[in-house]
């Protein structure tokens, strides 16, 4: 058995040790929001924050974050910075399929929490999950909404 704290609850898990977050979410505690993407850590749908840190849970050994508070999409509106996130994503209508949202929801909190008044590097270096439908545009004027910084000027505007 081992002990985990997510959103702030401790729950324990049967599982072997080097079994991915992910799958521990999803299939043992029925935790749906985080989703499943490559399995390789490259697009980010999997994106939940270990003690406040954007974290890729497909690669992430359920064993090696069992002293680490977890945070998933399920309970990011509890935190002040994520419910800001979470309403500037409706205000840009940011998601298109939605199917990557919650990684992006998560890494734009994290990089908030982090840097509240980022510059559009830090978003661009931040924000690196994968959008098949590519709403780049809406996610970084969402970000720039929540940072409280003038939406982007296009070139040659």
């Amino acid at each position: 058995m081992i002990e985990l704290t997510i959103n702030g609850q401790k729950r324990r898990v049967d599982a072997e040790g080097d079994t991915p977050l992910l799958w521990v979410l999803r299939d043992d505690l029925g935790m749906t929001g985080t989703k499943y993407g490559c399995g390789i850590a490259q697009c980010g749908a999997c994106s939940v924050m270990i003690d406040g840190t954007v974290t890729r849970s497909c690669v992430t050994p359920v064993e090696s974050v069992a002293s680490a508070q977890i945070t998933t999409i399920e309970a990011v509106e509890a935190d002040p910075v994520g419910a800001r996130v979470v309403e500037a994503w409706v205000k840009h209508q940011v998601p298109q399929c939605g199917y990557c949202q919650s990684g992006q929801v998560m890494a734009a909190t994290s990089l908030l929490k982090q840097n509240a008044r980022p510059s559009d590097a830090d978003v661009e270096a931040a924000m690196t999950n994968l959008c098949r439908c590519g709403t780049y545009n809406a996610i970084k004027a969402a970000v720039r909404d929540v940072a409280g910084l003038a939406p982007a000027q296009e070139h040659g505007a």
